[in-house]
């Protein structure tokens, strides 16, 4: 390797010029520089091709994702969730009613949860912020700020209920829930916390104590009757895709009922999975059509469900229930 040692001249060495020292000096300085300049660039296209810098190479950096606010400066507003679409539908619809706690809110039973088969017994809970204080301000979702849909595990009991709330957050139903077994009581919601809308769906256990018998799951079929009408719907729902439902209502004499809308919409669809309680609320589109309710269902996965179908005639409530199955 060769010696880089700068050598001091000898004595009998002719000196050089002061001019000459000068400009070898500067010319040192500038090939210097170049090496300098030619070094960066060389670093920058390395850190540019890792994915770890910005610049041209790599395009403008996409900005920070920034929360969603809701209903900034009028928190008592009513708030409605747009009918499901087939450019909106979630390519698996998300399943809520699974967790006591999400999105930093917590369902808090007080009193009891357990309750007799067959007797009316009132229900009270709150719904919870982070650090415990109770959440007072709902919006309005479907005419009402809370829905409290309550199931019996294997599917065979179903109620979709509106509590009410005090002043002091604590919501509060009368449960009637006929037949011993454990029940999945889930509030669906959108709490207004520090301005912001939250919408979630929280669940807890209820006991009724007795001699449990658990009901298979009817088989799949795409009919039913209740009351005095038989209830419809064409379509295959899949999972991950949005498919379309269309739900048709007749009376005994096979003429289409007159629907009335109910709780904002002319019929609610619940879907409920089978094994876990897994909980999906589907709204339809806001008008008939051809005299037949339109959903855009994607199922959350391949299972058995059971789907509810709340709709309303001469100013009563109806209650269709089907099962499928999804591959």
């Amino acid at each position: 390797m060769p010696d880089l040692t700068f050598q001091t001249p000898a004595p009998d060495a002719v000196a050089e010029p002061p001019q000459d020292r000068d400009t070898f000096r500067l010319a040192a300085f500038g090939a210097l520089l170049v090496v300098v300049l030619f070094a960066g660039y060389g670093i920058g296209r390395l850190s540019g091709s890792s994915g770890g810098g910005s610049g041209a190479a790599n395009g403008p950096t996409a900005p920070a994702a920034q929360p969603t606010m809701g209903m900034a400066g009028n928190e008592n507003a009513p708030h409605t969730h747009a009918a499901a679409t087939a450019s909106n539908a979630n390519p698996g619809e998300a399943v809520g009613g699974l967790a006591v706690t999400a999105s930093g809110l917590t369902l808090v039973p007080e009193i009891t949860t357990t309750f007799p088969a067959g007797v009316r017994k009132p229900f009270r809970f709150r719904i919870t912020a982070s650090g415990g204080a109770s959440v007072t301000t709902f919006a309005v979702v479907h005419d009402k700020p809370l829905h409290l849909v309550v199931v019996r595990r294997d599917l065979a009991v179903y109620q979709h209920l509106h509590p009410t709330m005090g002043p002091d957050g604590t919501w509060a139903v009368d449960l009637n829930l006929p037949d011993p077994g454990s029940y999945r009581a889930i509030a669906d919601f959108t709490a207004i916390v520090g301005g912001n809308q939250v919408p979630t769906s929280l669940g807890v256990d209820l006991a009724v104590p007795g001699d449990y018998r658990p009901v298979p799951l009817p088989p799949p079929t795409q009919s039913a009757t209740t009351d005095r009408f038989t209830v419809s719907y064409e379509g295959t729902p899949h999972a991950g895709v949005a498919e379309p439902l269309l739900v048709s209502v007749n009376s005994v004499d096979g003429k289409p009922a007159e629907l009335e809308p109910y709780l904002g919409a002319y019929g609610h669809l619940v879907v409920l999975r089978e094994g876990d309680v897994g909980y999906v609320h589907v709204h339809p589109e806001p008008q008939l059509v051809d005299g037949k309710v339109k959903f855009w269902l994607a199922a959350p996965g391949p299972g058995n469900y059971r789907m509810f179908f709340d709709f309303q005639v001469a100013g009563r409530v109806h209650t269709a229930a089907w099962s499928v199955t999804v591959g």
